[in-house]
């Protein structure tokens, strides 16, 4: 059988922070081209493993399972592996159960006769670069590999130095001792795991994935929810996963209550998972809307090396909110207010491009050379192009509304949302010619942050270049060490399947 493949995105929520866990509120959450790949093909291998999982980018990760299924379906570690890895070992439990739910335990059987072996990778963005780069040489047919440092090469930290990196890159460490950049590995993983092994197994047909509102791509978001959550042990906002199935989107959570039966009767077992997982399930209350970034925007991420602790930073603001509710109820209403009007400004951009490109474009080269507090004062000719300058200064000037507020929860919660040393660093970075906004995404801290800057493409010389000029500031700065992701936003919106020759480095990834 010819391997399956599917990917799917890493995330950014660029607005709706902390409010996404709450249903009245919707949060903008951009897909990454960052994406992880799942390969399902029949195993040669013998022995009592009917499903083998590798993870080759890191130490010691692989996993050798058996499978029951009757009397019920049982997925069991062999006592040969040498760790455990829970995503993996739940994801395969559930969707093994419901197959069978869907097909029956004949047809589930039939399809695992022979052995399959599952190669999950991810790019290198969900994992930090910072200090590594791959060199091969090759001599008398001998290919030797090893990491070293940027800086020892004289590499600056660029997307070009990134890019020298071959694909899938070792990290040369185990699973749990590797910086990851805050993309969303975990949801992103369980996501193209779930949606290969239902495509593998016959339980979703092809043409389910190539539509962006079929069931069978409902049915891969609802599973994903669930073994996402049995595996963090709580039910989160869920906007990760959504990112990883859906793509970029406006999103707006389902209610937990859908999932509790399942969650708490994980040990027994005893419960049907396809009532509830079913895409006919009205419980699934969740909404999407369609979003996009403008046109010749580009979406850059930055990794900054300080480190922050999500689940303690959230825990620590949603207290803060049980506590002073009406002053938390305020600024979370007039923080949304400004999250949905950044959403359909950037909406309104790209029905502005619609109607006349070439104003747009023409306007875009005149912001890819002007800071954004000079984009006012000098008036365009056109009163089109006059138009589009202003709807981009209201992004600036709601981006940077949104980061005052996030900056004021932090205050009032005890939370570095946006610490001193990243509002310094968003600062220099926003004060930059054609740069439209920016802020620290998700939940803040001090992981990472997110820049909009105009990519006009080849009308300015390179020094101009708004990407370029940013490539600089922070192969430059001194007070924190910051090093560019390769991501941008994704085109190919969620999980899709894939060819394992089209994908650069994929086949000789799985290989190994």
């Amino acid at each position: 059988m010819d391997a399956t493949v599917v990917s799917s995105p890493g995330k950014v929520l660029i607005a709706g922070g902390y409010l996404v866990l709450d249903r009245a509120y919707a949060g903008v959450v951009v897909s990454t081209s960052s994406r992880f790949y799942t390969v399902v093909q029949s195993s040669t291998s013998s022995g009592d493993a009917l499903i083998t999982v590798r993870s080759p980018q890191f130490l010691a990760a692989t996993w050798r399972y058996s499978v029951k299924l009757e009397p019920s379906v049982l997925v069991e570690d062999l006592p040969t592996n040498t760790s455990k890895n829970k995503f993996v070992h739940l994801a395969l439990q559930n969707i093994l159960a419901l197959a069978c739910e869907i097909k029956g335990i004949t047809h589930v059987w039939n399809a695992l006769s022979s052995a399959i072996d599952v190669c999950i990778v991810g790019d290198n963005d969900f994992y930090s670069q910072r200090a590594q780069v791959c060199v091969s040489l090759f001599t008398c047919f001998l290919a030797l590999k090893w990491a070293v440092q940027l800086e020892t090469l004289g590499l600056p930290r660029t997307l070009a130095s990134l890019n020298q990196i071959p694909p899938f890159v070792s990290t040369g460490a185990p699973l749990s001792e590797v910086h990851k950049t805050g993309l969303g590995s975990s949801a992103a993983l369980i996501t193209s795991l779930v949606s290969s092994l239902l495509l593998h197994l016959s339980i979703i047909p092809p043409s389910d994935l190539m539509e962006n509102e079929s069931e069978g791509r409902q049915l891969v978001h609802n599973l994903s929810q669930f073994v996402h959550c049995l595996a963090q042990g709580k039910v989160g906002s869920g906007f990760d996963v959504s990112a990883a199935v859906f793509g970029s989107h406006i999103y707006t959570r389902f209610e937990p209550a859908v999932l509790q039966r399942l969650l708490a009767d994980d040990a027994s077992r005893s419960q049907p998972l396809l009532p509830i997982i079913h895409p006919s399930n009205k419980a699934w209350n969740h909404h999407i809307s369609n979003f996009q970034l403008p046109p010749f925007t580009r979406m850059m991420l930055a990794d900054v090396d300080a480190g922050s602790d999500t689940p303690s930073l959230v825990g620590k603001v949603l207290k803060w909110r049980k506590e002073d509710g009406t002053t938390a109820d305020a600024l979370w209403s007039s923080l949304d207010l400004l999250n949905q009007s950044l959403a359909q400004t950037l909406i309104k951009l790209k029905d502005l491009y619609a109607k006349d490109a070439e104003s747009y474009k023409n306007s875009l080269n005149f912001l890819s050379i002007s800071k954004a507090t000079e984009w006012l004062a000098r008036p365009r000719s056109s009163p089109v192009e006059q138009t589009i300058v202003l709807t981009f200064s209201e992004v600036h000037q709601i981006s940077q509304a949104i980061r005052g507020k996030m900056r004021e929860m932090g205050t009032l919660s005890g939370v570095p949302i946006e610490p001193i040393e990243q509002t310094e660093l968003l600062d220099l970075c926003v004060s930059q010619p054609g740069v439209i906004g920016g802020g620290v995404p998700g939940a803040g801290g001090y992981d990472a942050l997110w820049l909009l800057v105009c990519d006009p493409g080849h009308s300015l010389s390179p020094h101009q270049q708004p990407v370029e000029v940013i490539e600089n500031v922070w192969s430059t700065y001194k007070k924190l060490d910051v090093s560019p992701l390769s991501a941008m936003e994704s085109m190919a919106k969620g999980a899709r399947i894939e060819q394992l020759d089209k994908i650069p480095g994929l086949r000789n990834a799985v290989s190994h």
